[in-house]
């Protein structure tokens, strides 16, 4: 499984949570069900354990996620984003704070599934966000801050 396919399908599940108020737990285990009817009544699929971190780091930072974007998205407020693209910030985001993959890659995808889910404009927009947060993320990490305190 790519890590590009894992961070899609946690977008998805993702959105999901976001939409109906689920628990991140039930919307894998959905995921994984819908994804087998999808195939005929194949087998569960495999675990993705990239994605099932990415949605369950995403889910449990999610009020630390959501502060960051909202300091950095200049006159948008988080709950008016439309849902797609405020979940591809939160990803990005948590895979920025807590995964090892470097961020020039994790704003390369984010805006690769900005095209492919979202439209031209979210492109720049989440970019100029994601850019912002990881120059905030850089700076405490340069100051020996732990992530989320005050640079």
């Amino acid at each position: 499984m790519s890590r590009h396919r894992s961070r899609e399908r946690a977008l998805q599940i993702l959105f999901q949570i976001d939409i109906r108020s689920q628990a991140p737990e039930e919307a894998i285990q959905h995921f994984y069900t819908s994804l087998s009817r999808e195939e005929e009544a194949a087998p569960l699929p495999d675990k993705d354990p990239f994605m099932e971190a990415l949605v369950r780091g995403t889910a449990a930072l999610r009020q630390e996620i959501d502060r960051r974007i909202a300091a950095h998205s200049e006159h948008w407020r988080l709950e008016r984003m439309p849902v797609v693209d405020r979940n591809i910030l939160r990803l990005a985001v948590y895979e920025m704070m807590r995964e090892s993959t470097p961020p020039v890659v994790v704003i390369d995808e984010a805006l690769e599934l900005a095209r492919r889910f979202s439209t031209e404009e979210a492109v720049a927009f989440i970019n100029g966000v994601l850019d912002a947060i990881r120059k905030e993320l850089v700076a405490e990490a340069a100051s020996g801050a732990p992530p989320g305190s005050p640079a």
